[in-house]
Parts: structure tokens; C-alpha cells; sequence
């Protein structure tokens, strides 16, 4: 038995982090989405997640997709007075 395989090809580190961390805050050149997202997970009742569900399938969108559009229009970007 000779040990465990080196699996470093795998998981290698980008020789300058500094670049590889500024890649993901790139803002996109075509307009659509990053790749980059983060997943949000909240509790809700089945009740809920059932109106929601049938909410987007009327509209014609995925769930995910009218929430991100749901939480963009309540959340906006702009850091103005929030009244």
C-alpha cells in the first residue's frame, strides 16, 4: 500500500488570489445574470410555497426567477433614503 493518491490537481490554488477573488465581482458583459450566486434558504409554510408556486406557473416564470425579480424591486441597489 503506498498511501493516498495526490490529488493536488484537483483543488490547486490560483497563483495570484487577489485576481481569482476580484473574478466573481465582475459585473457580466452581455446584461444576464453572473454565474456567481448565492443561495438563500428561509422557512416558509407549505400553504405559502404552494401560492407561490402556483403564482410563478400563471406568470410564466420559474419561482426562483420571480423571487430574485420580487426581492430586486424591494432590495434596490440604489442607497437612497429608504422612505
Amino acid at each position: 500500500m503506498s498511501g493516498r493518491p495526490n490529488r493536488r490537481a484537483f483543488a490547486t490554488r490560483p497563483a495570484d488570489p487577489e485576481q481569482w477573488i476580484r473574478t466573481a465581482d465582475a459585473a457580466p458583459r452581455d446584461g444576464k445574470p453572473s454565474g456567481f450566486t448565492a443561495r438563500l434558504t428561509i422557512d416558509i409554510t407549505p400553504e405559502l410555497r404552494g401560492r407561490i408556486k402556483i403564482a410563478a406557473f400563471q406568470r410564466g416564470v420559474t419561482v426562483a426567477d420571480m423571487l430574485r425579480v420580487l426581492l430586486a424591486r424591494e432590495f434596490p441597489t440604489d442607497e437612497g433614503d429608504p422612505s
